[in-house]
């Protein structure tokens, strides 16, 4: 779990430099620094979307797609289990409690926006896999180093809430590190795309809030991530 726990600490010390650079930022910069920083998490997210999807044929450079079927059933499987679930209320209602105790205003928003983020990807499953099986960490590295610099842009513009998204990296990829012998024999490329495809649908989402104030429940798209495992255990790894 060393790989993990660079993470952690590299979200934490980021986010903790973030909210130094807050105090000096006036507010119409900070709403500014949002907003783009809205159109950088959009762009990753159409990034991680197109190259899940999307292949080229090695003989004649062909582009063809797939998935998409699957991508818009899971969408709407996701938003109907998070709905009834109420998970963002519940989130919402959490990050409320948390900024009435510390008296932080905007936790709830820095929190479930960083909790999103930094989890869903590639490098993460592969990341910790890696790192549970091998010892080998260096893809947790280089995710370290960029969640670190996410962390400072999120915190100075959201909030304490980004430093503790901390908590879910930590949950997360340490689960998949402990379990990794388990797990990585049932992870094959075609579900770990399929996985982040839907990943990062959401990560657009997220995108979208930002920078236009969209008003998507993210978190209630979070059972979404479930289906394309389903799917996959019950019709593709079942043959």
């Amino acid at each position: 779990m060393t790989g993990t726990l660079v993470n952690v600490a590299g979200i934490v010390l980021g986010s903790l430099l973030g909210l130094a650079v807050k105090r000096g930022i006036p507010p119409h910069i900070n709403s500014a620094i949002i907003r783009v920083l809205g159109m950088g998490t959009l762009i990753i997210g159409l990034n991680g979307i197109l190259k899940s999807m999307l292949t080229a044929d090695p003989q004649t450079g062909v582009i063809s797609d797939s998935g998409s079927l699957l991508l818009v059933v899971s969408l709407a499987l996701g938003c109907l289990t998070g709905e009834l679930l109420r998970i963002e209320d519940h989130l919402n209602n959490f990050g409320k409690a948390v900024e009435n105790r510390l008296g932080a205003a905007g936790f709830a928003k820095g929190f479930v926006t960083a909790s999103l983020l930094f989890p869903i990807g590639a490098m993460t499953v592969i990341g910790a896999l890696n790192d549970g099986l091998f010892g080998d960490s260096q893809v947790l590295y280089v995710k370290s180093l960029l969640d670190s610099v996410m962390s400072i842009v999120l915190s100075s513009a959201l909030g304490i809430g980004v430093l503790f998204s901390a908590v879910p990296v930590l949950v997360i990829q340490g689960s998949i590190s402990l379990l990794a012998g388990v797990l990585a024999p049932h992870i094959t490329q075609q579900l770990l795309d399929v996985f982040c495809m839907v990943g990062y649908t959401l990560v657009a989402a997220i995108g979208l809030n930002l920078t236009l104030d969209a008003k998507i429940k993210v978190a209630n798209l979070l059972p979404a991530l479930a289906m394309p495992i389903l799917y996959h255990f019950l019709f593709v790894a079942s043959f």
